[in-house]
């Protein structure tokens, strides 16, 4: 199997509108309920199983500018398939994949073609360009805003870029959403670093009226794991594996975004620490953990071990992403932690200690052959725009502190943010749906600033 191989095939025409039929048409759709951006379910399918392909993509679109994604990636059996009244009775209807069947259609098609609102309401800048900037650009430019893109990678989509492998989601599938979003009029700028080429305040000198950031997160996560060699302690604490110091030691996103890379011709194989045959042991277990330790798998590992310190039960991750890298041959220690990690005299990991503490049993501990950690425990945003940008606050995490209203707004007076640099990290569905709402308050926002504006011209003629 091609590390970078789709998993999960396609409908057929047939297979589409069949399944499209098993749909209820319920009075209160729970599968809509159940969707974080409301998505209008009941009513694309209905024209779905009618073959009306393109009244369907021009349902979805009304609510989501990221269809081909979410239909690969959303957590559909805790949300819309999760609610579908079918389900209680045998099989869902399967949502996740007739909303990617519908929007491929639509793309090698080209069914639709949105007609394009003039950009007269005003100006703003969206800092980048992952699932929250794409849709405050999405929606804004619907609303009739001029917007406008920075981002630092030369390739846009953010984690759907390069942090979600290849065979969930195909980059040529972000790129064809990236596209349309260009088509409705964005101006993306790639290659552009705000809070180092550029900063907020050059962006308002060049007329916008809001700014927007999205910019995730970035800065990993510490574990306090005492490092040894050769029988001497030679680090403890929280410096003890950091990620970088060691370069056996990466942070998942690192470790998927190097994947993809290589995958893509920028970087050779042997930039990468993971080499064939190496030992894995990833720490966490959320779907980025599932991405990693499978990556893992497919790029040569001889052996991937997810370490978890809690059980089964209270993984974050989907149980059919669980299920998945069990087929795949990873393994599953619950209830563990690592406790020491051994390094020869290049620094490279030799071994790991794993102690097993299952409740209401004895700790078992256990000195392991290793030669990668992988962390999949989260992270922290950058902090470049905040030190570069004054009366922008972030809190004692280091997350931007925003309110409710006008939703988004910093405590600087413009600038919005939204989704995990804000703190509101979720999937890539809950970033959509908070930036939506955020879409909305930078709406508002301007259109007051506007009015006001207007207010004061006419009381001093």
């Amino acid at each position: 199997m091609k590390f970078t191989e789709e998993i999960n095939e396609s409908y057929t025409m047939a297979e589409a509108i069949k399944e499209a039929q098993r749909c209820l048409q319920c009075k209160v759709p729970q599968c809509k309920k159940g969707c974080p951006i409301s998505n209008d379910i009941p009513d694309w399918i209905h024209e779905l199983k009618k073959g009306n392909l393109g009244n369907a993509i021009s349902i979805i679109r009304t609510k989501s500018n990221l269809p081909a994604v979410c239909g690969r990636v959303c957590a559909h059996e805790k949300q819309c398939e999760g609610g579908c009244v079918l389900g209680k009775k045998g099989e869902p209807v399967n949502i996740g994949k007739l909303e990617r069947f519908v929007a491929d259609f639509d793309s090698e098609n080209q069914l639709t073609h949105e007609d394009m609102a003039e950009k007269v309401r005003g100006r703003v800048a969206v800092i980048g360009a992952g699932p929250s900037g794409i849709t405050v650009a999405g929606d804004l430019s619907r609303m009739g805003f001029a917007v406008e893109i920075f981002e630092m990678e030369a390739q846009c989509g953010g984690v759907l870029r390069y942090g979600i492998p290849e065979y969930r989601l195909p980059k040529e599938v972000v790129a064809r959403e990236i596209r349309y979003i260009e088509k409705m009029g964005v101006v993306i700028h790639r290659n552009t670093h705000v809070g180092v080429e550029i900063t907020i305040d050059s962006l308002f000198a060049q007329g916008f009226d809001a700014i927007f950031i999205g910019t995730g997160l970035g800065k990993p996560k510490s574990l306090e794991i005492p490092i040894w060699q050769h029988g001497r302690l030679i680090s403890e604490g929280e410096e003890g594996v950091k990620c970088g110091q060691l370069k056996r030691i990466r942070m998942a996103t690192h470790f998927l975004r190097r994947v993809e890379l290589i995958s893509e011709g920028y970087m050779k194989r042997d930039e990468l620490p993971v080499d064939d045959g190496a030992r894995v042991f990833v720490i966490g277990c959320g779907n980025t953990a599932m991405d990693a330790s499978r990556t893992a798998l497919r790029i040569g590992a001889s052996s991937v071990d997810v370490i978890y310190n809690r059980g089964i039960d209270t993984m974050s991750a989907l149980r059919a992403e669980y299920d998945d890298a069990v087929k795949e041959g990873v393994h599953f220690n619950w209830w563990s932690a690592i406790t020491e990690i051994h390094v020869d005299d290049n620094l490279d990991i030799t071994e790991i200690v794993l102690e097993t503490t299952e409740p209401d049993k004895a700790p078992v501990r256990q000195t392991l052959p290793a030669n990668n950690i992988i962390m999949a425990i989260g992270a922290t945003p950058n902090t470049k725009i905040v030190r570069t940008t004054s009366g922008l606050q972030n809190d004692d995490r280091k997350f931007l502190v925003t309110r409710e209203l006008p939703y988004g707004m910093t405590t600087r007076t413009g600038v919005f943010a939204g989704g995990d640099v804000a703190n509101r990290q979720a999937t890539v569905v809950h970033a959509m749906q908070d930036a939506k709402k955020v879409a909305q308050g930078i709406a508002q926002y301007v259109d007051a600033v506007k009015l006001m504006k207007t207010i004061n011209l006419y009381e001093n003629k």
